[in-house]
């Protein structure tokens, strides 16, 4: 699958081991390349859904985003490529369809605020 970045910045930030276990620490870092490598040798995100790393479809406001776990409570948060986002009669996501997603964040995004 082809992976991109939000930014600049989170790019340097993921590329970079030692930065990315400087701002992480090392079992967070290592989960995030893991994930990443796990979107990367697949050919869909359908590929995915089943691992290790839970990957699932975001609701509400962040609709149209997905996630995997990292160390709990951070998550990975991505976007398919595709636009408009293959989708069935009844608006469900066609997973097997998204061959690219473009990564957002590392974020807990269940925190209170």
């Amino acid at each position: 699958m082809v992976i991109t970045f939000a930014d600049k910045k989170l790019e340097k930030l993921i590329n970079d081991d030692k930065k990315l276990l400087l701002e992480y620490g090392k079992p967070q870092a290592r989960t995030i390349k893991k994930r990443l490598q796990q979107l990367k040798f697949a050919a869909t995100l359908e590929e995915v859904r089943y691992v290790s790393g839970n990957y699932h479809e975001l609701t509400n406001k962040r609709k149209g985003q997905w996630a995997c776990d990292l160390i709990q409570p951070d998550r990975l948060v991505f976007t398919p490529h595709e636009k408009p986002i293959p989708s069935n009669e009844y608006g469900q996501y066609i997973w097997q369809k998204i061959t690219g997603v473009e990564i957002i964040e590392v974020i807990n995004y269940h925190k209170k605020k």
